[in-house]
């Protein structure tokens, strides 16, 4: 399927979620999610809604859609996970939530941890066990 056969309605529908996940829209996101749009659905860069909002820091939408099953792990299109999108933004509350939900902190390139030691955020290192390996 090209993108000219792609219904515009549902690319419309697609960038109402992107606009939502940016601006921290957690009732928004709640009620496009719970009508039937996935929960992890991807842009062209490979990031999910659970990705925008974490980089933007939205630590209420972050909670509804971890609440709705978001993948904490699924990296983007670069190999970037959420957490290490928190990480790098300086974003302790909403790294605490998705390790909470199970974000792991090595998956990704590069991984929270890495990004952790390289920006000094010894404070994270101890979430995921103090070291900068396991």
């Amino acid at each position: 399927m090209t993108d000219d056969e792609i219904d515009p309605e549902l690319i419309e529908l697609a960038g109402k979620v992107f606009d939502c996940a940016r601006r921290g829209d957690a009732a928004g996101l709640a009620a496009l999610v719970d009508a039937g749009v996935p929960v992890n659905l991807t842009n062209d860069a490979g990031d999910t809604p659970l990705m925008l909002a974490t980089y933007h820091g939205h630590g209420a939408a972050v909670a509804t859609l971890l609440e709705r099953s978001a993948d904490p792990n699924r990296a983007n299109g670069k190999g970037q996970t959420p957490l290490a999108g928190a990480v790098f933004k300086g974003q302790t509350e909403i790294v605490r939530q998705l390790a909470a939900a199970g974000a792991d902190p090595d998956a990704g390139t590069p991984s929270a941890r890495d990004a952790a030691v390289m920006f000094g955020k010894t404070e994270l290192l101890e979430l995921f066990g103090g070291s900068a390996r396991r």
